[in-house]
């Protein structure tokens, strides 16, 4: 189960799992908010040897949680999203973390959708070890005030997976080339992955959306993100 606190800030933060743990995560939502799918995925985390965090990124807007089927309303929350406000409550996050006795070194981050393309982003602060982006857009176009995710992977220097659906409409079969000639080019070639999943879709991770959801493909893809941060993510 998560609790929540509030940073002075402003920043609400969901925790699952003890502080004892050898790894901690930083766990980034979808457009939707930190809904229940998101604090699912946090306690699965947590109940994988993590410490699971998950900050509330539309806190500026009143953390709305928004219906799957309100789309105006989530590009309307994407939309108040800037550069310095993510930076801002992914710097928070990490700084809670290290106060819980973690180094950056411990400390992975994934993210679902907006969340992948924002925990690419975290991958260049120096705040984590390795980082995970399931089906995080913006690959060619950057969003949010952030540089295109295909040059954010460029100038990567810790390791990140990326994990995609063929059927992602939003990301087609060019971005995800491009996506591997970024990998190809960075200076974390060796550490670096993508996985195209043949018949998912966008958001193929969230079993409350069931028009998308993918259950084989979902137990694929975290389990991939899980032994990736096993050879990456150090233990204290």
């Amino acid at each position: 189960m998560t609790t929540a606190l509030t940073f002075a800030t402003g920043l609400p933060l969901h925790v699952a799992g003890s502080d004892d743990s050898p790894r901690a995560i930083i766990v980034v939502q979808e457009a939707f908010g930190v809904n229940e799918h998101i604090l699912s995925v946090v306690d699965y985390f947590a109940s994988q040897g993590f410490y699971a965090v998950a900050p509330e990124l539309f806190h500026r807007d009143g953390s709305p949680v928004i219906s799957y089927d309100d789309f105006p309303a989530a590009m309307g929350a994407l939309g108040n999203l800037t550069r310095d406000g993510i930076t801002a409550d992914l710097t928070d996050s990490a700084a809670f973390l290290t106060e819980k006795g973690f180094e950056p070194s411990q400390i992975a981050i994934v993210g679902y959708c907006m969340g992948g393309t924002v925990a690419t982003f975290a991958g260049t602060l120096g705040i984590v070890a390795a980082a995970a982006s399931f089906y995080g857009g913006g690959v060619l176009n950057g969003r949010f005030g952030l540089d295109p995710v295909a040059d954010m992977v460029r100038g990567l220097t810790v390791p990140w997976i990326g994990l995609y659906g063929e059927l992602d409409k939003g990301i087609p079969a060019e971005h995800i080339d491009a996506l591997r000639v970024a990998i190809s080019e960075s200076a974390i070639a060796e550490r670096g992955e993508l996985n195209y999943y043949p018949d998912a879709d966008h958001g193929f991770n969230c079993n409350n959306r069931t028009a998308v959801y993918n259950e084989a493909v979902a137990q694929q893809a975290t389990a991939a993100t899980l032994a990736f941060f096993e050879r990456y993510v150090s233990t204290r």
